[in-house]
């Protein structure tokens, strides 16, 4: 069985930062409080004041709705107190535009972002920092929409005008360096783009804010972008300067050190720096087991994540050796754990739901199902390609009976898919769908391979079922295929 095959397998990815609709998200500054020094006080301006206030409040709450209703009456409140074309009214709309932007509303929320910037250029001019920060909110409104030209435009004008106003040491305009930065690296101009996030992170440390979360988030994002970018050592020297800052404020014993710990190690198996990866693995497992109940799926994530180190070990050994058969069968046992407790987790969710406890399923302590499905399917294909592996290290005559082996843990991961996943439609699951095509692609080889040796199992699907199911799978039909 080629090494290259599992030096193929794609690792669990340390994840790129989306950009956040969350209105906890900390990265989000868009709402304004109240700093007013206006002389003009009537009742309308008096309910502006307590409209704005308590809509924020329950805007960071999350109470959109309760939220919305406030945020339009203070809308209304500063354009009777204070006049239409006043700056208050600008701050009013920018603050009912960014609640929209979180609810997806965007229909309702664009003409808001230009009507604050309107009045705020007619009200100080277009070379006020107000007029930058409305420009900021708007390139953001544009971010999230993936609008990256209009989204570009915005972040290099209030770029620009923050650092006329406030200077190049200033973290508002280290913050939408970073901002623009990111949407350069989604237009594929990834040179720049690091540039403006390295230079972004510079400002913060330089501003004695390097051990901050805000710092912490952009220097992930960095990484990631060095990941893409196959630089490794440079994404491997990033992920160490997070460990190092986090395990100084929180210790070993501390799920999020644990976490930064198990992205350098995915770097460094990337990097072939493998033992010290399963070191490092081996600790994160560790600490779970110390930290967590024995069945936690974040202890199935470690077990999956040492198992592919010790594949990747075996791919560098020399294969039929007492030292491949003991990885392999380490392997083995490593994945056939997780296996057990990212089913048990998926069954334990799927029973809360039927008792209509829905609250309490919508997650399984800190991963969502998404995440404990993609567990599932990953080290069930796995394990079968470590069955495929074994039969190099058997007799040939013992080779049917592990490719029948292989073969079942296919069967199982289609079974868990079907089991687990169909009520999530695979168009919106990018990941999901790789590891069920992955699984399909695999079981096809097998059959194709296995047809006519008489090795046909009474339960499996014919060698055209699979790839009537493949041709589904990746044209987006939504209707699944019963007999795989």
């Amino acid at each position: 069985f080629p090494a290259a095959l599992f030096l193929g397998l794609s690792l669990t990815p340390v994840l790129a930062e989306e950009t956040s609709s969350d209105p906890n998200d900390s990265d989000f500054a868009g709402l304004r409080k109240i700093d007013d020094g206006s002389v003009v006080s009537n009742i309308h301006t008096s309910k502006w004041r307590v409209f704005t206030d308590s809509g924020r409040d329950l805007f960071l709450q999350g109470k959109l709705e309760d939220a919305e209703r406030l945020f339009v009456g203070a809308l209304q409140e500063a354009k009777e107190g204070f006049g239409e074309r006043d700056p208050h009214v600008a701050s009013a709309c920018n603050n009912l535009a960014e609640l929209y932007r979180v609810k997806k509303a965007y229909d309702k929320a664009e003409p808001l972002y230009l009507e604050a910037i309107n009045i705020l250029e007619e009200s100080y001019g277009d070379e006020d920092i107000r007029v930058g920060a409305a420009l900021h909110n708007l390139g953001q409104f544009y971010l999230v929409q993936k609008k990256l030209d209009e989204a570009r435009a915005c972040y290099e004008r209030a770029l620009k005008l923050k650092r006329r106003v406030l200077g190049e040491a200033h973290a508002d305009y280290a913050e939408t360096m970073y901002h623009l930065g990111k949407v350069l690296h989604l237009q594929g101009n990834v040179e720049d783009a690091e540039v403006l996030i390295e230079d972004s992170i510079r400002i913060l440390e330089e501003g004695g804010q390097g051990e901050s979360i805000l710092c912490m988030r952009r220097l992930r994002y960095l990484a990631q972008i060095y990941i893409n970018s196959n630089k490794l050592k440079d994404a491997a020297n990033v992920q160490r300067k997070i460990l190092h800052t986090i395990e100084v404020s929180k210790g070993w014993e501390s799920l999020e050190t644990v976490i930064a710990a198990e992205s350098l190690a995915l770097i460094l198996q990337l990097t072939g720096s493998l033992h010290e990866a399963k070191d490092l693995l081996q600790r994160c497992l560790d600490t779970r087991r110390r930290l967590l109940p024995e069945d936690h799926i974040q202890v199935a994530a470690s077990l999956f994540h040492m198992a592919r180190v010790e594949i990747l070990l075996y791919s560098q050994s020399s294969g039929d050796t007492s030292e491949g058969t003991a990885l392999i069968e380490n392997a083995k046992d490593l994945l056939r754990n997780a296996i057990r407790i990212a089913r048990e987790a998926l069954e334990k969710s799927r029973n809360l739901r039927a008792k209509h406890k829905s609250n309490e399923a919508s997650r399984i302590d800190t991963y969502s199902e998404r995440t404990v499905l993609l567990i599932l399917l990953q080290a069930l294909n796995t394990l079968s390609q470590l069955e495929v592996t074994k039969v190099n290290l058997q007799k040939p005559a013992e080779n049917m009976v592990q490719h029948a082996e292989a073969e079942k843990t296919l069967l199982d991961c289609i079974s868990a898919y079907k089991q687990f996943g169909l009520q999530i439609p695979l168009s919106s699951l990018s990941d999901i769908k790789g590891e069920y095509l992955t699984c399909l692609k695999h079981l096809s080889t097998l059959l194709s391979n296995s047809d006519g040796d008489g090795s046909r199992q009474s339960n499996r699907p014919t060698l055209q079922e699979v790839l009537n199911e493949i041709k589904r799978v990746e044209g987006g039909s939504s209707t699944p295929n019963t007999n795989v």
